[in-house]
């Protein structure tokens, strides 16, 4: 039985792409004892109830800022998953002190509450904007993980273990590039920033699945994150639009040409596996023997898109777009 099994679960930001599909894999393959769904729209939770209609799932009207809300919503939980944020970069460009009081400020929140409810395990989820910030939301999302590994210094020798998983562009997920492309394609132009743009790309499956495992897998302290393919912009644009005009329109602020998952200096602390990489922490309160199989990796090594091993061909593209196309309109 997998240790996530029987268990109670909160789920914050449980409404979003990530937490409806989490939800969906946790109620199918797992034998969760609940879910608790924590999120600021009524309206959203009660699409979701519809959706589901699973005992098993519990909703809760809260935000991440609210820390006594989150005190009530965690009491007799087992494991939270820490989904919220505003993701969206132009609005947290427009919004910098929202995006502070959300992505930083409410992780200290969620941090706190289940430091104090004896939470067992808090998994945040993070992204690949949070190394080497260019714009605000990847630099609170940074200062988010700093505060959820240092976190485990306030534990101390309290049960609740903190650890991260970082991941790239998520296919399928809200503010994805293939609906932009898929409404621009309707114009017969295609907008690109940059020929030359690389990201990392995984699915919402392969996502909740990778962030179930390391659930089960983590001691507290841990950075897990997965291998996974990159891809051309231009080739996603092919996919889609395979007869649409090309419009290149420079790269926007807050962008970046390349995206990374794991610096130079990350490296130096971190441990290879087959499938995904482990950075550990560099503080006294890790104490915990790494998991077996792990390797160091070489001097200098980065991991980023562009010079990333495993890539995604335009056939995989078109095969990844029909898919999501055939989900869509189930």
């Amino acid at each position: 039985m997998s240790s996530i099994s029987e268990k109670t679960v909160l789920l914050t930001g449980g409404t979003g792409s990530f937490g409806q599909k989490f939800s969906e894999i946790l109620l199918k393959e797992y034998r969760p004892k609940s879910i608790r769904i924590y999120s600021r729209g009524e309206l959203l939770q009660m699409q979701m109830e519809q959706r589901f209609r699973d005992d098993r799932l519990r909703f809760f009207i809260g935000d991440v800022r609210d820390e006594a809300r989150l005190n009530r919503a965690m009491s007799s939980v087992d494991i939270v998953v820490h989904a919220a944020a505003l993701k969206h970069v132009p609005a947290c460009e427009y919004n910098p002190l929202e995006a502070v009081k959300t992505n930083i400020d409410g992780t200290a929140n969620v941090i706190n509450a289940a430091i104090d409810n004896g939470i067992e395990k808090v998994m945040v989820i993070s992204t690949d904007k949070a190394v080497h910030p260019v714009n605000l939301y990847g630099a609170t999302k940074m200062v988010a993980e700093k505060l959820t590994i240092q976190g485990n210094s306030y534990s101390g020798d309290k049960k609740t273990r903190l650890s991260c998983v970082r991941y790239g562009n998520v296919i399928g997920s809200r503010g994805s590039v293939i609906p932009v492309f898929k409404e621009q394609m309707k114009s017969g132009t295609i907008n690109l920033t940059d020929e030359r743009m690389t990201r990392f790309w995984i699915t919402l499956d392969q996502g909740v699945h990778f962030v179930i495992r390391c659930i089960e897998q983590m001691q507290g302290g841990e950075i897990f994150i997965p291998k996974i393919p990159s891809m051309k912009l231009m080739d996603l644009a092919e996919a889609i639009a395979p007869h649409a005009d090309r419009k290149f329109t420079g790269i926007r602020p807050g962008e970046k040409l390349h995206e990374v998952l794991i610096t130079e200096d990350e490296a130096r602390h971190a441990l290879e596996y087959d499938l995904y990489f482990i950075i550990e922490p560099e503080h006294k309160f890790w104490h915990a023997a790494p998991a077996a199989g792990g390797k160091e990796l070489p001097d200098n090594f980065r991991y980023d898109s562009c010079t990333n091993t495993q890539w995604l061909s335009k056939g995989d593209l078109c095969t990844i777009v029909s898919q999501k196309d055939k989900e869509d309109t189930r």
